[in-house]
């Protein structure tokens, strides 16, 4: 691997040269969005064309639950929303948007969180699932839990059930998974908070 702080987790559908590929692409930005974080983007990967299909073919092997377990996948705002409808797409399976609060018309429901610099609110609509409907939940990063247990929340209060979590990165020590209630989680990638 090359040198850096980004691990990879068991990801048995690529080769470690394809594997040192993608984290050669992760961008990590000091002091954003506040003095003292370190934010790690992905977005480089989207960018590349070749980094963009090993990341959705590792995604789709990596899910924490058998596909069809899985009804539909929610996507968090804002880069939930760039791989979860791609995979989405991939497995056959409909789409779930989780916004930030005051993006969707009524009737939503909302649900506060706390993040690891403040505090924040997401939303749904109150239709977006159907009662008994498996939802995987899908983010960017998992750093404390607390958005992707909020969003859990909301579609739970649907009458859907989450099925688990799927992350591309993690970050350590800060004990996200806990606030998951153990349900099945994966991540491809961990870094240091």
């Amino acid at each position: 691997m090359p040198k850096s702080d980004i691990k990879a987790g068991d990801i048995p559908t690529l080769q470690t040269e394809e594997i040192e590929y993608i984290i050669s692409l992760f961008r990590s930005t000091p002091d954003f969005p506040k003095e003292g974080i370190l934010f790690r983007d992905f977005m480089p990967v989207l960018a590349d064309a070749r980094g963009l299909s090993l990341l959705v073919k590792a995604m789709i092997a990596a899910l924490p639950v058998p596909v069809e377990e899985i009804d539909a996948i929610a996507g968090l705002e804002a880069r939930g929303f760039l791989l979860g409808p791609v995979i989405a797409n991939a497995l056959g399976k409909g789409f779930i948007a989780v916004r930030k609060a005051g993006k969707l018309p009524p009737k939503t429901l909302r649900e506060k969180y706390s993040l690891e610099y403040g505090t924040a609110c997401v939303e749904i609509e109150d239709d977006a699932c159907a009662k008994g409907e498996r939802i995987l939940i899908m983010d960017d990063l998992i750093a404390t839990g607390g958005s992707a247990h909020a969003a859990a929340r909301l579609i739970e209060a649907t009458g859907a059930t989450v099925v688990g979590y799927s992350f591309v990165m993690e970050l350590d020590g800060l004990h996200g998974r806990d606030a998951l209630e153990h349900r099945p989680v994966s991540s491809l990638f961990s870094m240091p908070a």
